[in-house]
């Protein structure tokens, strides 16, 4: 079963297994506005929760991504460095940043779920 939750940073993670997929929500990107670079990740490095690993670009401003959970990167998405674009027409979907083995799967619980996000993004 995939899972989504999401982190006060903007990025969205979604569990498959013991297989979390990370990238930058929606309302993150429109923040942003045009992608026009993006630097990711190598495979193999440890990071830290709320560790910066990811650089995202755009005509506005340059944010980091941050790793919502402890663990080590296993792939990164090529496909991003190619179109960087990608994340504005598909942030939550096909634009995922990198892929991680979870130090502790107990922390993806502790993430925000859809609504919880929701609210949050009311807080703003």
């Amino acid at each position: 079963m995939t899972e989504t939750r999401f982190s006060k940073d903007h990025e969205w993670v979604r569990l498959d297994g013991d297989v979390a997929t990370v990238g930058i929500t929606d309302h993150a990107q429109s923040a942003l506005g045009d992608v026009v670079f993006v630097e990711l990740p190598e495979a193999g490095r440890h990071v830290d929760a709320g560790e910066a690993c990811a650089v995202v670009e755009s005509v506005k401003a340059a944010s980091d991504v941050y790793a919502p959970l402890a663990g080590t990167v296993t792939e990164a998405n090529g496909a991003l460095a190619d179109d960087p674009g990608m994340v504005n027409a598909q942030a939550e979907s096909g634009a995922w940043f990198f892929r991680m083995t979870l130090d502790d799967r107990a922390a993806f619980d502790a993430l925000l779920t859809a609504d919880d996000y929701q609210a949050f993004l009311k807080t703003l």
